[in-house]
């Protein structure tokens, strides 16, 4: 039987396979119903098909997707769901994409144009669609799919994932985008290609995202979390403790990774792959070798834990320790290690020279001990779900683990803030077994592991700790707390609904 990575996206008829029942249900035929409403209103047409992809929350496995680690995401109910016609070859070939949430979103026009480029300097919502329609077509090409001349196309978009949220908003548009062209043109991708063909889109906004986002959005199985691994993708179902629940919570500091990604996302990336350069080249490799094949840190781990063996170790740290020093480094530092010019090592990414413009110093320990650090609290979180401990045993471990990630994230990554610092306390102090941030960071969420009958107190509580002064200031209405503070088990994954 194959995979479940392996099969297409699956198209349902009616929206029970999708949202199960009950009140998350009636909520779905409500916002389908007011869609295709907005949808005639805006173009005068029905939409033919729809395509819906959640976000998600990353339990743990922070910023290590793309150094090639497996992360341990699970989708959440709150998702995007993009309504499509394909035009006539006789009409205007023309892409309108509008939103339900007009006030907020205006609609936004591009030629039907598959080689446009995107405008990076003037950030529209609209570009996350254009986004997959771009690598829509870039991928038929590469797999030598005729869907024909490029014709026009009417779209509005229904989103409730919190954007800025660290839940992953623009993977959940990148994704419901790309999956609704490809069911306008009547094809059906492989839910594993299409998690890496959503994630090179994403790339087209100027984002280095490493593809947890897409991956988990796309391969989602109701009822269990993922461990996603990479090179090649795939996904292993995780069933999480019944007595624990997840409860997230938004800082209400937006993350807006596509903006600031010179200064933070990218700047890791770029952290990242000079700390793995200099790694290779102090244990044996020559510079010119390093720079040509180490690309991540995983790629140079088997050299660290070489080194770590010979001193009665396996732990990767130990090089680490041994040869970056915890000072940060400047250009000139690192030129002089690899014998070649920044500039010259990243000339084929205009985003990571965007970096080198913007920094003034790289800090590569740090950032190396953080990577290599969570990606064992990932196997350590997978093995404790399987192990045969108690559940109170296992969720106190779950937890240990989730504050664990969260100091390497805040110390050593540098990608908390003040607001999420006092969010995870709130959480720990109200009897939390762990919580951390999710996400990017910078903003954004923290999820919090808490037993399943403590959960509506647990909420009460932060809404009187964290939220309530937040609603005297104005920052945010009463009415809208359920969008910044809910539970949630594991939800299902993209799907095509036709009706």
């Amino acid at each position: 039987m194959a995979r479940h990575e392996e099969l297409p996206v699956p198209i349902f008829t009616s929206l029970e396979p999708v949202y199960g029942t009950g009140s998350q249900l009636e909520e779905a035929e409500l916002r389908f119903n007011q869609l295709k409403s907005e949808f005639i209103e805006f173009f005068g047409h029905s939409p033919d098909i729809y395509a819906r992809s959640p976000g998600r929350v990353n339990l743990i496995g922070e910023h290590i997707d793309y150094e090639g680690y497996s992360v341990l995401p699970m989708a959440i109910r709150q998702d995007s769901i993009v309504a499509i016609r394909k035009h006539d070859v006789s009409e205007e070939k023309v892409i309108r994409i509008a939103n339900v949430n007009s006030d907020k979103y205006s609609v936004c026009t591009y030629p039907a144009d598959p080689d446009q480029e995107i405008d990076l300097k003037n950030h529209r919502w609209g570009h996350y669609f254009i986004c997959g329609y771009k690598g829509f077509y870039e991928y038929a090409k590469s797999k030598a799919i005729d869907v024909g001349e490029p014709v026009g196309l009417d779209i509005v978009v229904d989103g409730i994932v919190p954007t800025g949220s660290g839940l992953s908003s623009s993977a959940a548009l990148v994704c419901s985008s790309t999956i609704a062209i490809m069911a306008a043109f009547d094809v059906n991708f492989p839910k594993k290609e299409l998690a890496q063909l959503t994630c090179e889109c994403e790339r087209h906004i100027g984002t280095q995202s490493g593809g947890m986002d897409q991956a988990i959005s796309v391969m989602a199985q109701s009822g269990f979390a993922e461990l996603i691994d990479f090179n090649p993708i795939r996904a292993t179902d995780v069933q999480l403790p019944a007595g624990g629940t997840f409860v997230i919570a938004h800082s209400l500091a937006e993350s807006q990774k596509a903006v600031t990604a010179a200064t933070n996302y990218n700047n890791r990336v770029v952290e990242c792959r000079l700390a793995a350069i200099i790694l290779a080249t102090k244990l044996g490799m020559k510079p010119q070798e390093a720079i040509n094949t180490i690309k991540t840190l995983s790629d140079v781990e088997g050299l660290c834990v070489s080194f770590a063996a010979s001193h009665g170790s396996s732990d990767p740290l130990l090089a680490i320790k041994e040869f970056l020093n915890e000072e940060p480094y400047s250009a000139e530092d690192i030129e002089k290690i690899t014998e070649e010019k920044l500039e010259a090592i990243f000339a084929n990414s205009p985003s990571s020279l965007d970096v080198l413009r913007a920094a003034k110093y790289f800090k590569l320990h740090q950032r190396a001990a953080h990577v290599y650090s969570e990606a064992k609290r990932v196997h350590s979180f997978k093995d404790t779900v399987s192990s045969n401990s108690s559940e109170e045993d296992m969720l106190k471990k779950l937890g240990n683990l989730m504050n664990d990630s969260h100091y390497s994230c805040s110390v050593l990554y540098e990608c908390s803030c003040p607001e999420l610092e006092e969010l995870v306390k709130i959480c720990r102090d109200n009897g939390a077994f762990g919580a951390r941030l999710t996400g990017a960071g910078w903003g954004g969420c923290a999820v919090a592991l808490v037993k399943e009958n403590a959960v509506p107190q647990f909420i009460l509580n932060l809404k009187e700790q964290f939220f309530q002064s937040r609603i005297d200031k104005g920052l945010i209405n009463k009415k809208d707390l359920g969008l910044y503070v809910f539970a949630s088990k594991p939800s299902s994954g993209a799907a095509i609904v036709k009706f």
